[in-house]
């Protein structure tokens, strides 16, 4: 307890701005006030980042996005793929109390629990038992093979946390009222490794704080922040005309939904022929053109197709018809509805407001328009007839698309057949029978037409020179305790 005190007592004097090479590294991340330090079991990007910073589980994610140990020194996976046995490292709580494996057992038990009724908690649904196997062993059994459930336990969601504490791998201090999180790096000593002699010396201290976009920008150009993290599709061309000379757009090659999610049924869109009418209208490869991205993916498909083993379906979903050829169909039944008294052909979106939004806007406003349909740009999702959604993968499988449109979430349409194929999938173990159903469930919600996908999600990050260990990856997300470290 001394020492962390003493650690608590050493962030109260660091500074706040940047300072090269030796000083704390200066942390942005994009987002709305107050997000930082958001509690509960839906954490905005910014806490997630912080949550992981303080609150280990039993692996985490290092700077690449790969699975590391965390409060678990190592594990091993049966041979059936349906039991994870990890050791725990030897560590204690704030108090200085040992972590057990018993209380291991009990706080991921805790976080499943909280979890339950968000898309995470969905995506644990093959969690069937945790136990406790000796001191300091701890075994987790699966209803059915899951590949990327390590990836799923280094969630920052399911982070250990004792009476409002963690166990590191960096301690945290807030002034009162202040937006601003000082971190630094615990010693290895007091993580259950080796000590080091050096290791005021080698590890720097990470403040972070959230900004808007442009604030964050000017920020970085004035010099005041090392790394902006969290920037999207939606502010990217604030990236382009900021500071590049004094440092680097990093862009990380994400998975995840970046479309537009059908809120209601109603007019225009009370048909799956029609909401499907504007999707084949889009050109996505235009979309993105007035941004200036080069690799981007596009994606006419909820899930990509590359994630299934089989590639149950094309890469496009009209494969072999032209732009051309797919807008004629498609003003053919905008036609149609309007001679049946349907009315204008009128659709209400609701963007964030940012420049890229008005880019996105126009886009869509022009490929819509060759078809008849007038876009209406709205405030409030309350008014909206389609949304925005952007959100990135938390593992690279079909389970997590599909679970982000479950009827349980209330999130728009769904397909309700579509949920009940996938739960089958939680105690199939035929790999080959449960990617079918994956597939089965996939095409009941294309069917639907709940979603118009548009491509894989842009995420981007400012990086100084003087940042140490970032790493683009496919989850982009960037662990903070990796910047406080000597490089790799």
């Amino acid at each position: 307890m001394r020492f962390w005190l003493s650690v608590l007592a050493l962030i109260l004097l660091t500074s706040c701005g940047a300072a090269g090479r030796d000083g704390p590294v200066a942390v942005a991340i994009i987002g709305t006030p107050g997000s930082l330090f958001q509690q509960g079991v839906r954490l905005p990007f910014a806490a997630q980042h912080l949550r992981a910073a303080t609150n280990e589980g039993l692996v985490s994610l290092d700077a690449a996005g790969q699975v590391v140990p965390a409060i678990a020194e190592r594990w091993i996976v049966t041979d059936d793929g349906m039991s994870y046995i990890f050791r725990l490292r030897d560590s204690t709580w704030p108090d200085g109390e040992e972590i057990t494996a018993i209380e291991a057992r009990r706080q991921l038990r805790e976080a499943i629990a909280r979890l339950r009724g968000t898309a995470l908690g969905l995506d644990l649904a093959k969690v069937r038992e945790v136990r406790a196997m000796t001191g300091r062993v701890i075994e987790v059994r699966l209803s059915a093979p899951m590949p990327d459930f390590l990836r799923l336990l280094a969630q920052p969601e399911l982070g250990f946390v004792k009476n409002g504490s963690g166990v590191g791998p960096m301690v945290m201090s807030r002034e009162e009222g202040a937006d601003l999180a000082r971190l630094t790096a615990l010693p290895p000593e007091s993580r259950g490794q080796p000590a080091r002699e050096d290791w005021e010396q080698i590890a720097r201290p990470v403040t972070v704080q959230v900004l808007g976009p442009e604030a964050a920008v000017s920020a970085f150009g004035r010099g005041e922040i090392d790394l902006v993290l969290g920037g999207s599709l939606t502010d990217f061309p604030l990236a382009e005309v900021g500071p590049l000379s004094r440092g680097t757009i990093q862009a990380d090659p994400a998975q995840g939904l970046f479309g537009l999610m059908v809120r209601r049924e109603e007019g225009l869109l009370a048909d799956p022929a029609r909401r499907e009418a504007l999707s084949m209208a889009i050109d996505r490869a235009a979309l993105i053109q007035g941004f200036g991205i080069s690799g981007w993916r596009e994606s006419s498909w909820i899930v990509p197709p590359d994630l299934f083993a089989g590639r149950p379906y094309p890469a496009d979903r009209w494969d072999g018809m032209s732009l051309d050829e797919r807008r004629r169909v498609a003003a053919a039944r905008v036609r149609a509805w309007r001679a049946e008294g349907g009315g204008e052909a009128v659709v209400r979106i609701a963007l964030p407001r940012a420049p890229g939004s008005d880019l996105l806007l126009r886009q869509l406003a022009e490929a819509w328009g060759a078809i008849g349909v007038t876009v209406r740009r709205v405030a409030s999702v309350a008014e909206a007839d389609l949304e925005l959604r952007d959100t990135l993968a938390r593992y690279a499988a079909p389970r997590w698309y599909l679970n982000q449109f479950n009827c349980a979430l209330r999130a728009g349409l769904c397909s309700r057949e579509a949920d009940a194929l996938v739960r089958q999938t939680l105690t199939e173990p035929d790999p080959a029978r449960r990617e079918r159903l994956m597939a089965e469930a996939h095409a009941a919600l294309v069917k639907r037409e709940a979603f118009i996908p548009l491509g894989a999600p842009v995420r981007w990050s400012l990086v100084r020179g003087s940042i140490r260990n970032f790493q683009p990856n496919p989850w982009g997300m960037h662990p903070l305790f990796p910047l406080s470290q000597p490089p790799t």
